[in-house]
């Protein structure tokens, strides 16, 4: 019997539809480089070639230099603060931020730009993106912590200190996305990753156990409230490590007694795997340069 026509031809996808069998998608969001949430940070860090300088700048080339670190409105990332380093790794560093990946990329490219970027070559960097932690409590999620903590389900006292969180919720969701960077002398970077050996895989463990140690890291951080601010942003998919961990000092000790302290936490001591540690103080331009010798 002779197959119909019909049933040897292959079928065909109706015109702009999918081939048959394949779901049509969901209505995509148009292709973009800003994020719908959380910005673009980039962690830049440098040294000065002093092989090449036999003597202070030219003003020319420390004016290039300042420009470089103090753009124009339409180059001027959101955020964007400059710091001299101590040790030898670096000779100061910049962090910027903004949503437009270009505007962040566009600092460091300055520095690079022929004239100043001759006696400048970077040292390390690091990308990421600013994010709200999957570790930070709904309303009801932070209510039912207080009940498990010892609160009376239905008592004056958990009701006010819910409401209170509610309202401090949005304010604190915005500052982990496009934070303000304190204008404080001090402030210390470091990458970081979450174990993956065995016997402490942090990604194995459950979602309640992970969530309950990061509550108690995150306590160990409100002592510090005032004296300490911090930026946690996500470098998963874009850089060599996991997060990106910024902190700002009142006072260097301070730093060093946060660092100190939540180490001893549950989630780093088991889990956290640490990399360079840089810290700098904050600086312009022309701090930079009379700090490291190189303005006459």
């Amino acid at each position: 019997m002779d197959t119909p026509a019909a049933e040897s031809q292959p079928q065909r996808p109706p015109a702009g539809g999918p081939p048959p069998g394949v779901r049509p998608h969901a209505k995509l969001p148009e292709p973009s480089a800003i994020p719908d949430h959380g910005w673009h940070v980039g962690h830049y860090f440098y040294r000065f070639r002093r092989e090449l300088i036999d003597g202070p700048l030219s003003a020319e080339l420390c004016q290039q230099f300042c420009d470089a670190l103090a753009p124009g409105d339409d180059a001027m990332p959101k955020r964007l603060a400059a710091y001299w380093i101590s040790g030898h790794e670096a000779d100061f560093a910049i962090m910027v931020m903004d949503p437009d990946p270009a505007k962040v990329e566009g600092i460091h490219q300055a520095l690079l730009a022929p004239g100043i970027g001759r006696y400048v070559e970077p040292a390390w960097s690091f990308i990421s993106m600013s994010e709200v932690s999957e570790y930070v409590p709904s309303v009801e999620q932070y209510r039912q912590r207080l009940i498990k903590e010892g609160n009376e389900a239905e008592s004056p006292e958990l009701a006010a200190k819910v409401s209170a969180y509610e309202r401090r919720l949005p304010m604190m969701n915005r500052n982990r996305l496009e934070p303000e960077f304190p204008d404080w002398p001090t402030a210390c970077f470091y990458p970081m990753n979450k174990s993956r050996v065995p016997g402490a895989n942090w990604f194995t463990e459950p979602f309640s156990d992970r969530n309950q140690m990061m509550a108690e890291h995150a306590q160990s951080g409100m002592a510090f409230a005032g004296k300490v601010s911090q930026l946690i942003s996500v470098g998963v998919g874009l850089d060599d490590w996991e997060w990106m961990v910024t902190l700002w000092g009142r006072n260097p000790q301070y730093l060093k007694e946060i660092v100190y302290k939540m180490r001893f936490d549950e989630a780093s001591a088991k889990y956290g795997q640490f990399g360079p540690f840089y810290v700098g103080y904050r600086s312009n331009g022309e701090e930079i340069l009379k700090h490291c010798r190189l303005s006459s």
